[in-house]
Formats: C-alpha cells, sequence, structure tokens
C-alpha cells in the first residue's frame, strides 16, 4: 500500500471510529476529495483551496466557477464540494416531513435555523402558512453580503399571494453571530407588517437567526401576534 493509499484509509478509519470531531479542515477537505479525485494526492489541492478562500465554509460554499481555478480540483471535485451544503440543507429540510405544521415558537425557531443553517451570507426569508400552521413554502428571496440582505416588500408580498398563504412568518440570519435586529429591521419589518396587514395576511413573527440562536421581534412585542399564531 502506497503512502498515499495509507494516509486515505487512515482518514477513512478515524472518520468511522470517531466521526469528523477531531479531524482539521483540511483532512474534512481531503476525505471528501478522494471519492472525486481517487487517484491523486489531495493533501496538497485540500491545503490550496484553503489558502485561496480562506476558510471550510468559504470552500464549500463557494461556486464551482471559482474552486476550478485551484490547481487540481476540476470540474469533479468542485461539483463535489459544492454539492455539500446544498445536501446538507435539503437533509435538514428532509427532516420536517412534507408542509410540517409549525404550532408552536418551539418548532418555529428551530425550522427556521435549519432552513438557515449553511448561509453564509445574510439571506432573507419568507415562510408561508395555511391557517392551520402547515408550512405550504419556505423562500429564501433575497441574499446580500456578510453585512446585509437587500429587501424588497412587493416581491415579498407577491409571493405570500402567489401561494395563497394564509399567514407569514419572516426571518433572516446575521452570518456575524448577534441574534439582534437593527434599525433596519426594524424599519423593514413594520413596513411588511403594515402591508400584510391591509391585506388580511397575519405577519406572525420575525426572527432574527445566528448560528443555533433566535430572536423573535413577536415575543419582544415589536409586532402584534394575530390570534392563530404559534404561540
Amino acid at each position: 500500500m502506497s503512502y498515499v493509499e495509507g494516509h486515505r484509509q487512515r482518514l477513512r478509519d478515524r472518520f468511522n471510529e470517531s466521526g469528523l470531531g477531531a479531524f482539521e479542515n483540511h483532512e474534512v477537505l481531503e476525505l471528501l476529495l478522494k471519492y472525486a479525485l481517487p487517484r491523486k494526492d489531495v493533501k496538497p489541492i485540500a491545503h490550496a483551496l484553503l489558502e485561496r478562500l480562506g476558510s471550510l465554509s468559504n470552500v464549500l460554499d463557494a461556486p464551482t466557477a471559482e474552486l476550478v481555478k485551484v490547481d487540481g480540483v476540476g470540474e469533479i471535485g468542485a461539483t463535489l464540494l459544492h454539492l455539500m451544503p446544498r445536501l446538507t440543507r435539503r437533509c435538514l429540510r428532509d427532516r420536517w416531513g412534507h408542509k410540517p405544521q409549525l404550532n408552536t415558537r418551539e418548532d418555529l425557531g428551530p425550522f427556521v435555523v435549519d432552513e438557515l443553517a449553511t448561509a453564509t451570507i445574510e439571506v432573507f426569508l419568507l415562510v408561508l402558512l395555511t391557517h392551520e400552521n402547515h408550512v405550504v413554502r419556505a423562500l429564501p428571496l433575497h441574499e446580500g453580503s456578510l453585512a446585509s440582505a437587500p429587501v424588497y416588500p412587493r416581491l415579498i408580498v407577491e409571493a405570500a399571494l402567489r401561494h395563497h398563504a394564509a399567514k407569514v412568518v419572516l426571518a433572516h440570519n446575521h452570518p456575524g453571530g448577534v441574534a439582534q435586529p437593527s434599525d433596519e429591521d426594524l424599519t423593514v419589518t413594520r413596513t411588511l407588517v403594515s402591508v400584510f396587514d391591509a391585506l388580511g395576511v397575519p405577519d406572525i413573527d420575525h426572527l432574527i437567526v445566528a448560528g443555533r440562536r433566535t430572536f423573535t421581534m413577536a415575543e419582544a412585542e415589536f409586532l402584534r401576534v394575530d390570534a392563530g399564531a404559534p404561540t
């Protein structure tokens, strides 16, 4: 067995015995890349990816066009890396099943956290509900920089009406890690609440997500909670 083959086997054995907890970031990339590039020594490729993009999350969130710029990655390796966060998001969504019912805030918070779990930039999410609090759709409508996501009320309202939502929940993430609303967040929320109220569609909450933490504007009394909303 060659050194490269032995190294790959040791990575597999470590993962099978104890998961990824003790892995360095470059080893995580090596473990993935060896399946896409079975005949290459992927260790220098993993280090080059981290050096170019700065972090594991940046590598996995990068577009394939950026990943293939790193020597040795190739289209197959880039596609596999690009797939991983999207596969994670699909898996988290699948756990909730088809049209889950969010009857309590204990349901609503984790659902929104899972929807935004793999986002590394700020994403604005619109959750559309039936009268019985079943999820019709969870739509990521806008993406922004690390600091902000543009919010266009007309597009948000159009999406809610197009899918015949009886109620809506707003959510967005703060990648910087602070689950507190900015002045702009409050202004946008008041605007959307006013518009939805005029249409007879209750806006039952606006959640801000930072990691696994959430801030709920309804609980903080920044917006009115209508009857039938998750409590």
